[in-house]
């Protein structure tokens, strides 16, 4: 086991309700859980995400935390939010990296590995 290291798992979903496809608006939702699969506590500080549209456009989100909030997770323990990202496009991409700091000082990341938000018929 390594001795720091959190593991994420995402969930994302399509919002029909909320988008307008006609005026070039998706919208999705995503459920992230977070789990601090290492050995020491450690408390997650800020992210780093990379969006990618349909038609390659990329933009950077970085900031504190996830949710407003900074969770400290001890080994075995986990943390889930659900946030959302409008896109242009049908489809589009995310991934990117959580910034760490274990209770002993060191810093880590955790990789948000890249997922797909695709509105129902946009991908065959």
């Amino acid at each position: 086991m390594a001795r720091y290291q959190f593991t994420v798992h995402v969930v994302p979903r399509y919002l029909p309700e909320q988008s307008e496809p006609d005026e070039g608006r998706y919208l999705f939702a995503y459920t992230v859980t977070i789990r601090n699969t290492g050995e020491v506590t450690a408390q997650l500080v800020s992210r780093h995400w990379i969006i990618t549209d349909g038609e390659g456009q990329v933009e950077e989100v970085r900031g504190p935390g996830v949710v407003g909030e900074q969770p400290v997770l001890a080994p075995g323990q986990a943390f889930q939010y659900t946030s959302g990202c409008p896109l242009s496009t049908p489809v589009g991409s995310m991934h990117g990296t959580y910034q760490c700091i274990a209770e002993d000082g060191t810093a880590f990341e955790a990789t948000i590995p890249e997922f797909v938000l695709s509105a129902p018929r946009a991908l065959h």
